[in-house]
């Protein structure tokens, strides 16, 4: 049974881990700029971090519920890979914003091409479970 699930496994705590890396980012933001919590708003650098950090833990769930409908329907070592290619496109996708605005753009389309692609496998293959 492990041996079904382990590439999915670890590509779940790689990616709560890019998550928990987002989040400190935040924190040393806010120290940096010294942004208290709640405020959201100050310094543009501080903002663009924190838009980033916002916007890929809105997407985690869907990525994370796509990954294992796909692993575990379509094939594993496929959405294994999907889920690595997409977390790198998400680190990209914050370094770039939290550089600049225009940076975020690329990784965008490459993780939403991901997403798609993940949601594709995921269809397919509980499609060939239930046909």
């Amino acid at each position: 049974m492990r041996d079904e699930i382990d590439l999915l496994a670890a590509v779940t705590v790689l990616g709560v881990l890019q998550q928990a890396y987002f989040a400190l980012q935040v924190i040393y933001a806010r120290r940096r700029y010294r942004i208290s919590p709640p405020e959201t708003a100050g310094h543009p650098d501080f903002e663009r971090i924190f838009r980033a950090q916002a916007n890929c833990s809105e997407y985690f769930p869907i990525f994370l519920a796509l990954l294992w409908v796909a692993g575990i329907f379509f094939h594993q070592g496929v959405a294994a890979a999907c889920g690595v290619l997409y977390l790198c496109a998400r680190l990209r996708y914050f370094q770039g914003y939290a550089q600049a605005a225009q940076g975020r753009l690329g990784p965008l389309y490459a993780s939403a091409w991901l997403l798609w692609l993940l949601l594709g496998l995921a269809v397919a293959g509980l499609l060939g479970h239930f046909l």
